[in-house]
């Protein structure tokens, strides 16, 4: 067994922490405070190459593994850049997945050079209010009508909406009623966002403002039938496809958010003096961040394994979930304990603990949540009665 970086993937990182170098915590904060995206670092990772980086070669795609993927996005959110910087980018890495394993060659060939380039800006458009995480209740309709697909309906915490100007888009095309199955009768469209048609409305949140979230709200919206990918009705099994290399990259990149968090608190913890020592002398300080580091540590070890599971086509659901499970309870802890061991400082935002913080939350969260997660490894590893 060797737990080291392969040699590209050291190389990796340090090239991502050296780009990353020139956008740092007063550049996130500045973003967070204008609630502006960060074009400047989208610019910097395309002319870098870096946004292709688990996408074929023959598109303009560095052909590498979901293991390197995380790498470089566990790298970016460590810098400081925390989910402001990697949601910023995520659609790039993993989001046309299903793209790559279920489209026609002149669909690839389309679609996948200009998101490579940085030219194309696309947003997921799955959720849907009063549906969450039960996907197969989606309601948004796509009516084919000819050669074309009419879209009405709404979507709900839609990332990168106000910047996009593509979109991959999961409607119903089969009344739920009329299918077998109730994962069936879903169509899946990678197509323009196109404003006359889709209402884009921002949702004013606790953090990440740098990176916007939306609802989008369709009225009579045309996609052409070739903005369709694979067959008509196949939609929920294509985003499968990207839901585990989304639960790695989500856990490394929330325990690049823990490193950063323990390491803005472990350098405070040295210069902060307090009757006489530095605070960082003291077990009440020392334990926790310890134990921090061990959590992340952790955490790394199953993200690694989830991400060699999955490069290797090998089942890695469990461990994928996993992986996500533990690093956003470790990075959240954290940077919980980051906050805590700057004391009122901690609170104050020049001192970027808090934005760690609040960012911090989204991974407990989102894409799927922590009690989810539980009940699946109950069910499919522990061979527990299903739950729900």
């Amino acid at each position: 067994m060797d737990f080291a970086l392969t040699p590209e993937q050291a190389d990796i990182r340090e090239q991502m922490l050296k780009l990353c170098a020139g956008f740092g915590d007063e550049y996130w904060l500045r973003k967070e405070r204008e609630a502006a995206f960060p074009e400047e670092f989208h610019a910097a990772m395309a002319q870098g190459g870096w946004l292709g980086i688990a996408m074929p070669a023959e598109f303009g795609g560095g052909g590498l593994g979901i293991a390197e993927a995380a790498v470089m996005m566990q790298a970016i959110a460590e810098s400081g850049a925390c989910m402001s910087g990697a949601s910023a980018i995520h659609m790039n890495i993993f989001g046309l997945n299903p793209v790559v394993v279920f489209g026609t060659e002149a669909q690839k060939r389309r679609m996948l050079p200009p998101l490579i380039e940085g030219r194309d800006k696309p947003c997921f458009a799955v959720t849907e209010p009063n549906v969450g995480l039960n996907t197969t209740q989606l309601k948004t309709r796509a009516e084919r009508h000819g050669d074309r697909y009419v879209v009405n309906g709404q979507k709900m915490w839609i990332s990168t909406a106000q910047v996009a100007n593509r979109m991959l888009l999961l409607a119903r095309t089969t009344p739920l009623d009329q299918v077998r199955r109730k994962t069936d009768g879903l169509s899946l469209f990678y197509t323009d966002l196109d404003r006359s048609r889709v209402e884009v409305r921002l949702i004013e949140k606790m953090g990440r403002h740098a990176v916007d979230s939306n609802m989008l709200f369709f009225d009579g919206l045309e996609i052409p039938v070739e903005d369709r990918i694979g067959e008509e009705g196949r939609g929920f099994h294509y985003i499968l496809h990207g839901m585990n290399p989304e639960r790695i990259l989500i856990a490394a990149e929330a325990v690049g958010i823990g490193r950063a968090a323990l390491r803005k608190a472990s350098r405070y913890a040295k210069e902060r003096v307090v009757f006489g020592r530095p605070i960082g002398q003291n077990q009440g300080i020392q334990h926790p961040l310890a134990r921090n580091w061990a959590e992340l540590e952790a955490a790394d070890l199953m993200v690694a394994k989830a991400a060699w599971l999955y490069d290797r086509g090998a089942e890695c659901g469990a461990e994928a979930n996993a992986a996500k499970y533990l690093a956003a309870e470790a990075g959240f802890r954290a940077a919980e304990t980051a906050v805590m061991t700057h004391g009122g400082m901690g609170y104050a935002q020049e001192y970027h603990v808090e934005r760690y913080l609040r960012e911090s939350l989204i991974p407990r969260i989102a894409p799927v949540s922590r009690e989810m997660i539980l009940s699946f490894i109950a069910e499919r590893v522990l061979d527990l009665p299903k739950s729900y």
